[in-house]
């Protein structure tokens, strides 16, 4: 059992209400770092001292939100309404189990049952407007004494281990998070690492934006989970990305170029090193690097990812190597980094 990756995906932090994340977080690596701190945004900045050998400074980052739901009226009835925090797709939420505010109460989002539904709406999907959270409330006076308007809620999702693969909700992006503490347990790299736990990014990759900005990096790596389609389909498409194949190398995505020569260097890391790869497919989609790379006068930055099946739902799917081997690249590459990789001719 991977206990780091069990207790990242269990702890509850959508985004804007990360604290939990972040002191779990703050706890792992506070004995592995010269020197930690809390910015205005919330993010988790920490500072890990090289060798010396190359007098550049390497931004890491990893968010730690995860997309939630957010109350935002309260029935006659007791139930709640809610909006999503983060992108949903509403066919995912009926019937699922969700813990609300910071009591973490237990709520179950539903609907109209089917038993009464007439023929011409069975067809069609539920919108998230016309669904509640039920926390078993008698009035709305009841709910009220528990639940406030902005409450955040979370979804309920276990970890668990089914042979090369996990289950658990937000491995986007606790996957990254825990990579990160990884690297952050390792030997000191011949530099100085910046860590960025940071905040909100499924809302606008918000607290990047600032962690960037503070931190003044020579050059970022992005440690992400990206969506894998790789299920049977009709059509003969290929695969965006797919579960045990290797980490993820983004090229291009609805925000950014990623930079190429740090994508060359990635790669070639990945062969000298025999760590398997795969290429994201360039299209939408998007990560920190978009924010980051438009920092300051520009901060060359790169994005590798485990691949995870049903992104944005109550429970995601990885592949226990791919997450092992964006461990093991992440290392090598930021081991032979050198400044010599973004001098630009």
């Amino acid at each position: 059992m991977n206990e780091l990756l069990k207790n990242l995906t269990e702890v509850v932090g959508v985004s804007g209400e990360e604290k939990e994340v972040r002191l779990l977080i703050r706890d792992l690596i506070k004995e592995y770092v010269d020197e930690w701190h809390v910015d205005a945004m919330g993010n988790l900045i920490a500072l890990k001292k090289g060798t010396g050998a190359h007098d550049f400074r390497v931004m890491v980052d990893a968010h730690m939100d995860e997309v939630g739901l957010m109350v935002t009226e309260i029935d006659s009835n007791g139930t709640l309404q809610f909006e999503g925090v983060g992108g949903f797709d509403d066919r995912a939420l009926l019937g699922k189990v969700v813990q609300v505010g910071p009591k973490k109460l237990t709520g179950v989002i539903g609907a109209r049952p089917i038993h009464l539904l007439k023929a011409n709406q069975r067809n069609s999907v539920v919108k998230m407007e016309d669904m509640r959270i039920d926390i078993g409330a008698k009035d709305k006076d009841a709910a009220g004494s528990k639940v406030k308007l902005g409450d955040r809620a979370a979804f309920v999702t276990e970890y668990e281990e089914l042979g090369p693969t996990a289950v658990g909700k937000a491995f986007d992006n606790r996957a990254g998070c825990a990579a990160l503490v990884e690297l952050l347990r390792a030997e000191p790299y011949p530099f100085d690492l910046v860590a960025a736990f940071t905040v909100q990014e499924e809302v606008g990759l918000r607290g990047a934006e600032v962690a960037a900005y503070s931190i003044k990096p020579d050059v970022a790596l992005v440690l992400e989970c990206t969506p894998a389609f790789d299920m049977p389909n009709k059509d003969d498409v290929s695969p965006n990305v797919a579960l045990g194949k290797g980490p993820s190398i983004y090229v291009m995505d609805r925000g950014t170029i990623q930079d190429p020569r740090l994508v060359s260097f990635i790669t070639k890391t990945a062969v000298s090193h025999n760590i398997p790869y795969q290429i994201r497919r360039p299209g939408g989609g998007g990560t920190n690097t978009a924010a980051i790379q438009k920092q300051l006068g520009g901060i060359p930055a790169a994005t590798m990812a485990v691949p995870g099946r049903y992104a944005h739902t109550p429970a995601m799917m990885i592949n226990l190597n791919d997450y092992a081997n964006v461990v093991k690249l992440a290392e090598a590459v930021l081991r032979q980094l050198t400044p010599a990789v973004i001098k630009r001719n």
